[in-house]
């Protein structure tokens, strides 16, 4: 598991990391096809997942053939989150709403993934991103398999020191607050950075989907 000196190396090679593939779309050459996007940074090209398996809030298996034909976003997070977390999925449920008019079998899509297992239950994250849109999809792991998947999206997280004196269970989740767009292929396609503007990702969204090949 990352401690937190190894989070801040982390974060600052995906901040490098990530600005080295804002320069390749911002500087790089032109896509003509490329449609105009307010929210999502695109990256050019795409980049392949390596295998994952998670756990989704009904039990099943998310693995990456599960997220093909459609554009998703996901989130890192977990359920005890005093801000962040409870926030952007707020913010991501309100462009889900302006979405919900396009066909389901295109619809754009939110993954929230706890990287908190211990006391994140799969039923528990479920219920938790449920309530604020019944779309969007829930899932966590162990730790091992959150933190490959979390590298392959060039995304961090760790848990906090304990706070002494307080309860083993009484700690906190430093995470990436960055989402990572998905495109249909399932390759890691672009980047929305906070602060969230619903309405701008909505557009972005419904734009990318009904330019898909």
């Amino acid at each position: 598991m990352f401690n937190r000196t190894t989070l801040l190396v982390l974060a600052a090679a995906v901040a490098a990391g990530l600005g080295l593939l804002l320069a390749r779309h911002v500087f790089g050459p032109a896509t003509p096809a490329a449609p105009p996007l307010k929210a999502i940074h695109l990256i050019d090209p795409p980049r392949d997942l390596p295998t994952f398996s998670l756990r989704q809030s009904d039990g099943t298996a998310l693995a990456n053939g599960e997220l093909k034909g459609h554009w998703t976003l996901v989130f890192l997070g977990f359920t005890h989150c005093p801000d962040v977390c409870p926030t952007t999925l707020a913010d991501l449920a309100r462009a889900q709403k302006q979405w919900e008019a396009i066909p389901e079998t295109t619809r754009p899509r939110v993954l929230f993934v706890s990287v908190d297992p211990d006391r994140d239950t799969p039923d528990r994250v479920g219920e938790y991103a449920h309530a604020f849109h019944r779309d969007t999809i829930a899932a966590t792991a162990d730790v091992p398999t959150l933190e490959r998947f979390a590298r392959s999206i060039s995304l961090v997280f760790a848990k906090s020191p304990p706070v002494p004196g307080a309860p083993a269970d009484a700690y906190a989740m430093d995470h990436s607050a960055t989402l990572v767009a998905l495109d249909p292929q399932g390759r890691m396609a672009g980047i929305v950075q906070p602060p969230l503007d619903p309405a701008a990702i909505a557009s972005d969204l419904r734009l990318l989907t009904t330019s898909a090949p």
